[in-house]
């Protein structure tokens, strides 16, 4: 009797560099850094490994181009006909958004700050300095502490939601932590157990833009 051989089905479309990102996002939106691998994206994309070689060199590769493509969504939404501090908010809020779906972007962003992703973050929210009459003096500190302020918050909101289940409920976790704030010792933490009213009913997209405001009031005091 013929021995059965069973053969991979590969697809028979041309794959394109694009497509070969696009399901490095999705193989990375479902299990983090660590699940993709060359051999993970063949698979996913029922092609072989010399095909995905073809078009990028390794994961670092995969891993920049899959952040590139994902920043260059947000900048281009970005209204070019909005007001320069309106237009800051946006790309701001758009990063933060970005980061809260794809985690991995904001590890990926700080590692290597010199490719496209970052330089638009840059040079998207420096422009918009430049529109509010920020001296070139006061240009680069503006930027970068607009910048840091925007990953640093969006990098640890991202990380907070992947510390609990996904099944959990924000509401209670929040409330459970207020109530622990307010039965700290008063006398050694009277701030703390004061904001605990508001951690529990903060939004925090909203708290983000708020600390945004702030920057961008700051700024508007230089001259």
């Amino acid at each position: 009797m013929a021995k059965k051989t069973h053969r991979v089905e590969r697809r028979t479309d041309a794959l394109s560099r694009e497509r070969i990102i696009a399901a490095a996002i999705e193989i990375l939106d479902a299990g983090g850094e660590g699940a993709l691998t060359v051999r993970a994206l063949a698979a996913h994309l029922a092609t072989g490994s010399g095909a995905i070689y073809w078009h990028v060199a390794d994961k670092s590769e995969l891993l920049a181009a899959a952040t590139d493509e994902v920043i260059a969504r947000v900048m281009s939404e970005v209204g070019g006909g909005a007001r320069p501090r309106e237009a800051i908010r946006s790309v701001a809020l758009g990063v933060f958004d970005a980061i809260d779906v794809h985690p991995w972007v904001g590890a990926q962003l700080f590692r290597e700050p010199w490719r496209p992703a970052m330089l638009e973050i840059i040079e998207s929210i420096g422009g918009r300095l430049q529109a509010l009459g920020v001296p070139p003096a006061a240009q680069f500190d503006s930027a970068s502490a607009l910048v840091h302020y925007i990953l640093g918050v969006a990098g640890q909101n991202a990380a907070n939601a992947r510390v609990h289940a996904p099944d959990t409920d924000r509401s209670a976790f929040l409330a459970s932590v207020a109530a622990q704030w307010e039965a700290l010792d008063p006398a050694k933490y009277p701030f703390v157990r004061q904001m605990a009213a508001q951690l529990r009913d903060h939004d925090d997209r909203a708290q983000f833009l708020a600390g945004i405001d702030l920057i961008l009031a700051g700024i508007g005091t230089v001259r």
